[in-house]
């Protein structure tokens, strides 16, 4: 088992979550469409950030080469997250040959997210 861990402080988060160009180039274009109906909550964002960077801890030096836009954090009907990997992410991932879950939550001054990979069938 392998797990990243990642905060980020809520106020520092919701003054850069504003900025289109943050947005653009962290977010996937599936990403964009998730927070565009979410109307770009801040809370939203940090934890979608975190579980980009979760997941890019978790992978160590195996991420080196990949773009964050390239790890997608997203949510199914009942809002658990779920990671979705494409490009150089998703090539490197494979390379473990393990699954992995992502936890993301929030409060009013902090965001935090965890990736575990683990072996699974």
């Amino acid at each position: 088992m392998i797990q990243g861990i990642y905060f980020v402080d809520m106020p520092h988060m919701k003054k850069i979550a504003l900025k289109s160009r943050f947005r653009s180039r962290i977010f996937s274009p599936q990403e964009m469409k998730f927070l565009i109906g979410k109307n770009f909550s801040s809370s939203v964002i940090a934890e979608m950030f975190c579980g980009k960077m979760a997941f890019a801890k978790a992978m160590g030096t195996s991420f080196s080469g990949c773009r964050l836009n390239e790890v997608s954090v997203m949510a199914d009907y009942s809002g658990q997250y779920y990671l979705s990997l494409s490009g150089n992410a998703k090539t490197h991932f494979a390379f473990k040959k393990v699954k992995a879950t992502v936890s993301c939550s929030h409060t009013n001054t902090m965001a935090m997210a965890s990736v575990i990979f683990y072996e699974g069938k």
